[in-house]
């Protein structure tokens, strides 16, 4: 639970001041008098080097010595609009995404890790069902499972001017294509604003190391998208995340992009939209989705520490992720519809070495199995030679088997090729003038960190022409 401990004595205006603070706004806690339990005074005195400072506030483990009123707000997420609380992890983008959405927007929240406070991972799933789907988000003790921007607008009552800046770019996307077409749109004195639904840096961001990327042996996906953001805004990009466009539509000389919060105009815009994981579409997945079945090591991968796993797939994705995995799972299966592996050299070569991985080759995959409560229990395989099936036992999934592009907003605006991917001109022109593509949604596109950043290269240069 919740654990607020409040060291004080009766005597002490700052400790009656905080008191009353806390009884206002709802928050439960105990009070622990120093002049009463000396062993109150002597961690008081421990926790302040020696000195008997009070109040002394711990929250879950953590302290506060003397905080005043605004720190207690920060704290335990007091507002005017009630009390903010998430649950997430610091692993988890979209409880980045939530969490800089408030701190932008002036609004206090506690924040409690699920990983680190196991009642926390017990309160969220007993929240949603039964699946840690975070973040979580409590707002006057009412919950909102991975509340999107607009959600937490509304639920807040935050406002939001509507947008009156005519940009000259508006990039949909901030992966690796959208953030380097904004860092050379800026270099070239034109103004640009990206607008992304999740976090910044796309499907990157979820990727554990990146070894691949000109310049670096090896870089976190992380760590590299933070350095092209910075780079963007070092530039003077503006970079709003938890928007989702909408539709796209050309008044006159500009264009009118309407989200979930609200509208933009620019001149150009440049869709670095990105793709999905695509899903196997057998029995149970849908339902397990989240609560067993997985398609971001990175995101849900520590969920499964010292514990068993499935990993679907044959390609780069799958052995990287796999070998991931590996390295704090007790085992992972690998479950390969191919008889051979069809990722690089680089990825098969390290197989052996891992002694915690199985491999099973030519295996098609028929249905997830459930136990007796619902839950996740393995999958159900056939052999694609021997027609011979078998059921294979873990605590989760992951499922690495390619990607959609993320176009189905642009089908009726722009020219798509029967697979769903934009078509393009050298420069990434599509077919309706000014709106250009960049990244793993264009048709010819490599699914690549370093091929999504020469396309948001490319894009900047066709935006350079359109405006000559």
């Amino acid at each position: 639970m919740n654990t607020i401990d409040l060291y004080g004595a009766d005597w002490c205006p700052d400790c009656q001041r905080a008191k009353a603070y806390l009884k206002d706004n709802g928050i439960d806690f105990n009070f622990i008098d120093v002049d009463i339990d000396k062993s109150a005074t002597a961690k008081v005195e421990e926790i302040n080097n020696g000195k008997r400072i009070i109040p002394t506030v711990i929250v879950n483990d953590k302290p506060y010595t003397n905080p005043d009123n605004a720190t207690l707000a920060n704290v335990f997420g007091i507002n005017e609009q009630g009390l903010v609380k998430l649950y997430g992890a610091d692993w988890c983008p979209d409880c980045q995404r939530a969490k800089s959405y408030l701190q932008d927007n002036g609004i206090n929240f506690q924040y409690i890790e699920v990983d680190k406070y196991p009642w926390a991972a017990e309160l969220v799933e007993a929240t949603n069902n039964g699946k840690r789907i975070i973040p979580t988000i409590f707002v006057n003790d009412k919950s909102y499972t991975n509340p999107d921007n607009s959600v937490l607008k509304t639920v807040l009552n935050i406002g939001h001017e509507a947008e009156k800046h005519i940009y000259d770019t508006i990039i949909v996307g901030a992966g690796a294509a959208g953030l380097t077409a904004s860092i050379y749109i800026q270099r070239d004195r034109f103004s640009s604003i990206i607008l992304e639904k999740k976090n910044i840096g796309g499907n990157a961001f979820l990727t554990e190391k990146i070894e691949n990327y000109p310049g670096f042996t090896n870089i976190s996906g992380p760590k590299l998208m933070q350095r092209m953001s910075e780079q963007a805004k070092t530039y003077g990009a503006k970079i709003e995340t938890g928007v989702e466009v909408q539709s796209i539509e050309k008044k006159g000389a500009f264009f009118s992009v309407t989200s979930n919060m609200g509208a933009y105009q620019s001149k150009t815009v440049v869709l670095a939209l990105g793709s999905t994981y695509r899903k196997l579409g057998i029995p149970n997945e849908v339902d397990l989705i989240g609560a067993g079945i997985h398609f971001c090591a990175t995101c849900d991968g520590a969920f499964y520490r010292d514990k068993e796993i499935i990993v679907i797939g044959g390609g780069n994705s799958a052995l990287e992720e796999g070998i991931f995995l590996a390295s704090f799972c007790k085992k992972v299966t690998i479950v390969n519809r191919g008889s051979e592996f069809s990722a690089s050299e680089t990825y098969i070569e390290k197989l052996p070495s891992m002694t915690n991985i199985e491999t099973h080759m030519n295996k098609e995959s028929l249905a997830f199995l459930k136990d007796d409560k619902g839950q996740f229990k393995g999958l159900k395989v056939k052999d694609r030679t021997t027609n011979k099936e078998e059921e294979l036992y873990a605590d989760g999934s992951f499922i690495f088997i390619g990607l959609i592009p993320n176009t189905d907003n642009v089908k009726d605006l722009i020219a798509l090729n029967p697979q769903g991917f934009i078509t393009t001109t050298a420069l990434g022109e599509t077919s309706v003038k000014g709106i250009f593509a960049a990244g793993d949604c264009r048709e010819g596109a490599i699914a690549q960190v370093a091929a999504a950043t020469g396309e948001g290269v490319l894009a900047s240069y066709g935006i350079r022409q359109y405006f000559k």
